[in-house]
Order: C-alpha cells, then sequence, then structure tokens
C-alpha cells in the first residue's frame, strides 16, 4: 500500500460529530497548500464532476467517502478506481450522511433538499460545490483569470468563443466548468493557464460562495430549473451570484431586463464596468450591430463616444440572431480582459460550434434541415425558431414542467406545420391548437429507435420549397434518448438516410 493510501486508511476510521468551531475555522482557510490530512470530507455523487473532487481530495492527503444512490456499471468502475486509490466509495445509499463528516463537496444536480445535503445543513456541516472547491485549490500565486459565464441559454457556445478570442489574443486560454472540463482539472493543471473561459450553472453558482471572477457575463434568464431552486426569482438570484466580486466587467443582455438588474444590483465593486450587448445599435458602454458590423462602444474609449469596429456579421457561423448575440457576449468578456478588437474578429472566425446547435445536416429539394436538438426549453427553441422565415417544427419531449403559450404565440407566423414526438407533445399541440390554429400539427406515437425515421418522413411530407425542418425540440430528451445528443444524432442519421448520403 502507497504511503498515500495508508495516510487516508488510517483517519478514515476517525469518530466525532458535527464539526465545531475550530473545524469550521480551518475550513474556510482551506486551499492547495493546506494540510487536508485531518477534514474529513464526503464527495456527494460519483459523475464526473464527482470523480474529479474526489480525486483531488485524495492527491491532498483528506479522508474522502464518496456516497451515491445509483450502483451500475459505471458507478462501480469508478467506485473501483477511487477505492484503490484509499477512498471509500457507498453505493446504493445517497441519503445518508456519513458520520464525522467535516465537509460536503456536492455534485450540481444534487438539490439543496436532497436527504443528506438538508442532514448536512441541519448538522452544520459546510457544503461546497465542486467549483467552489476548485477555486479554493487555485495556485495561490499565477492563478489564471476566470472569465465567467451564465444563463439560461447559450452558455457553452459562448465560452468556446471566448476561448478561441483570448487564445487568438496569445493567451493560453481554456473552456472549462459545466462545459465539460471539470475545473478541478483545470486548476491542477500544469502548465498553468492564463485565462479560462468558464461555464457555470444555476447549480454551480447556487453552492459558490467565494469565486470572484475577473468578468462576468449573465446571458439571458428565462423559466429553467424551477423545479430545483423553487421559483423563478430564486433560479435568477443564482444566477446573480456569478456577478459577485467581478473587478474586470458585468456584463448583460440589453434585450433582458432581468439581467441587467441582476448586472446593476447593488454591492458590486466600486468602479466596476456595467456593460451591456445587443443586436440593436449600441449605446455609450455596449457592444452591438450596426449594418452588418459588431461594434465596440464599451472599450473603445473612456467616453463611448468612439466605436470599434470587432467583426461583421459573416465572422459569426451561423449568423442567427441569438448566435450574434453570443458572440458579442463573448466579445465583451474578451475585451474586459485586455483583447484586441482583432483578435475577438480573428477568434469568431476560427470558433466552429459544437454538435445540435443550429447544425445545417442537409439540402434537398430546396428544403433546409437544420439539427438544434440542444434546444432543450422554450426561450432556446424560440432563439432558434426566430433565426428562419418558413419552418417545419419538430418538437416535444420532456417539458420538465415548461409552458409552451409564449413560445408558440410567438413563433406562430413563421411556422408552416409541426411534427410533435415525445411524452409531452400534447401540451405543446394544445397551445398550437390555441395560438396557431391553421398551422398542421402532425404527432408521433411511437417511442421505439424507428420513431425519428417516421418524424423525418412526416416532415418531408408537408415541407416545401423554401421552408427549414427544424428540429427544436423545446424540452428535454430523456423520455426517449440517452440525451439531447443522441436525439440530434438519430434526426441526422435519419435525414441521411432521406437523402441517400448515409447507410439504412
Amino acid at each position: 500500500m502507497s504511503e498515500r493510501s495508508e495516510r487516508i486508511n488510517a483517519t478514515q476510521g476517525m469518530s466525532g460529530g458535527s464539526p465545531g468551531p475550530q473545524t469550521h475555522g480551518r475550513l474556510e482557510q482551506l486551499g492547495r497548500d493546506a494540510d487536508w490530512s485531518g477534514v474529513r470530507v464526503t464527495v456527494a455523487g460519483i459523475g464526473v464532476s464527482g470523480f474529479a473532487a474526489a480525486d483531488a481530495l485524495l492527491g491532498l492527503g483528506a479522508p474522502v467517502t464518496v456516497v451515491e444512490a445509483r450502483s451500475g456499471p459505471t458507478e462501480t468502475e469508478r467506485a473501483g478506481v477511487l477505492e484503490a486509490l484509499g477512498a471509500t466509495v457507498r453505493l446504493g445509499d445517497g441519503e445518508t450522511l456519513p458520520p464525522a463528516t467535516d465537509l460536503v463537496i456536492t455534485s450540481p444536480g444534487w438539490r439543496p433538499d436532497a436527504p443528506l445535503l438538508a442532514g448536512a445543513a441541519a448538522a452544520g456541516v459546510p457544503v461546497w460545490g465542486e467549483v467552489e472547491l476548485a477555486w479554493r485549490l487555485r495556485p495561490t500565486e499565477g492563478a489564471a483569470a476566470w472569465l465567467a459565464v451564465t444563463g439560461t441559454n447559450g452558455k457553452t457556445t459562448t465560452v468556446r468563443m471566448l476561448t478561441e478570442m483570448l487564445r487568438a489574443g496569445g493567451y493560453r486560454a481554456v473552456a472549462a466548468g459545466n462545459v465539460g472540463t471539470p475545473l478541478l482539472e483545470v486548476v491542477l493543471a500544469e502548465p498553468r493557464y492564463d485565462a479560462l473561459a468558464v461555464e457555470l450553472s444555476s447549480f454551480q453558482l447556487h453552492w459558490s460562495t467565494t469565486i470572484t471572477a475577473h468578468s462576468a457575463a449573465v446571458l439571458n434568464v428565462a423559466p429553467d430549473h424551477v423545479d430545483w431552486h423553487g421559483d423563478l426569482d430564486t433560479y435568477a438570484a443564482a444566477k446573480g451570484i456569478v456577478y459577485r466580486g467581478v473587478r474586470g466587467a458585468r456584463v448583460y443582455n440589453v434585450a433582458d431586463p432581468r439581467t441587467e438588474q441582476l448586472a446593476r444590483a447593488p454591492g458590486g465593486v466600486e468602479g466596476v464596468r456595467v456593460v451591456g450587448f445587443t443586436l440593436g445599435a449600441p449605446a455609450p458602454g455596449q457592444l452591438g450591430v450596426v449594418s452588418d458590423l459588431l461594434v465596440d462602444r464599451a472599450f473603445a474609449g473612456d467616453d463611448g463616444s468612439t466605436a470599434l469596429e470587432l467583426g461583421t456579421l459573416a465572422d459569426v457561423v451561423p449568423a442567427a440572431p441569438h448566435n450574434v448575440a453570443n458572440a458579442l457576449a463573448a466579445a465583451a468578456l474578451a475585451r474586459a480582459f485586455g483583447v484586441s478588437a482583432d483578435s475577438v474578429r480573428e477568434g469568431l472566425r476560427s470558433f466552429r460550434p459544437d454538435a445540435h446547435r443550429i447544425a445545417e445536416v442537409a439540402v434537398l429539394d430546396e428544403v433546409r434541415w437544420v439539427d438544434d436538438s440542444k434546444a432543450t426549453n422554450p426561450h432556446a427553441a424560440a432563439a432558434s425558431l426566430s433565426a428562419y422565415d418558413r419552418v417545419v417544427w419538430i418538437a416535444g419531449g420532456l417539458a420538465k414542467g415548461a409552458e409552451f403559450e409564449d413560445l408558440v404565440a410567438g413563433a406562430a407566423r413563421r411556422l408552416r406545420a409541426a411534427v410533435l414526438l415525445g411524452a409531452d407533445r400534447s401540451r405543446i399541440a394544445a397551445a398550437l391548437a390555441r395560438h396557431a390554429p391553421d398551422v398542421p400539427v402532425i404527432e408521433v406515437a411511437a417511442t421505439d429507435t424507428e420513431a425519428m425515421d417516421l418524424v423525418v418522413a412526416e416532415a418531408a411530407r408537408v415541407a416545401q420549397a423554401g421552408d427549414t425542418v427544424l428540429l427544436a425540440p423545446a424540452c428535454a430528451s430523456m423520455d426517449m434518448f440517452t440525451n439531447y445528443a443522441e436525439r440530434g444524432d438519430r434526426f441526422a442519421a435519419a435525414v441521411r438516410r432521406l437523402v441517400g448520403q448515409g447507410h439504412p
């Protein structure tokens, strides 16, 4: 057994109750260079972020217990790795707080009212998110600046655009956080990064207490995850945490008053810039669009009288309105960090969107087929629909409590037909009946692996030259698919079979 494992196993048998004042005081001082050997940590969840947290804490010498309600093959495999490193892993029970826990590190999906977390709160045990842990484990000197992005939709695209801008400006940068790369891996990496483009969800922000980004943006706030947060105001407040302590720029969406309210909330650092982005002509202190130019009137001069060109609409791929807004938000954060206008343009030209985000699959008989499976809520679907004039809309899945009235009312004039699938398709059909009664609606009841072929066939039957067949479901995918990516892949495969480019 390694010296590291011997040290960990020796401390895991320690007994005791709730952490006392001395432990709490010590926890507040914990960082990369601290002594973790006596801090008994429970990690809630053995997913990607939970595994990364447990691995990092074991490396620091902390006695770690990992708890996970599931006990499938993936969980069992990860448990074996962590146990080999010295952790105690408890699968099949995610509700009971292990005794003598000093600190809980929670994965972002765990709700505050989950029994284990509620038990920690009742016992006075601090709970940190894995992002909070990553912040505390930054290098003591020379740590990368965090440029943080949150919002209901557009986060991943924005951080990836921002990363390209930073790299074009000569910075060693990476996209991290909710975008896929655990922040713990990034902050512990060598050589160190100059800047991190950090995607943060409302879940991650809820469990964060000391994070202070250089600059931050809230892209938009629309009803989503209300079941987790309790109500829209609480959800919005969680998004607003991203602005806490920011000294560079608080970036907001001019078209979304709630984001400006969060950005201008009292209590910020004195002198911090508050910068808006807009699809219209920018006022002083904003970035926006003039003709086909992306223009900066926030960082080009002290009084906002100077306008600086950052690029053109042709530099944004695809140039759908919400994607242009993402580009402007990324540009605002890059400019706040000192990236030049030329590097912003170069970064935009280097960026290519991830799969399932307004991805053109094919054009057949003058009908465009577009995969936006990532549009998993009404707000995202509305943005996607607004990019096209004549749409055969493919929608449906798990509504997660969302309402579709405003979405359908706003998009009605664009809709040529709708093809609906999934568990909650009837809710979208009802909204269409109320707000777009002349739009033909086709419901596909099948839920097996051939369902998407039926959906595509029905869409092809009603589509006409000049139409866009758009998969923008406005719903989650888990009723029929593993995730939105599988849903989009099945759509694209069915389209390719339709046009004769794929294989049955």
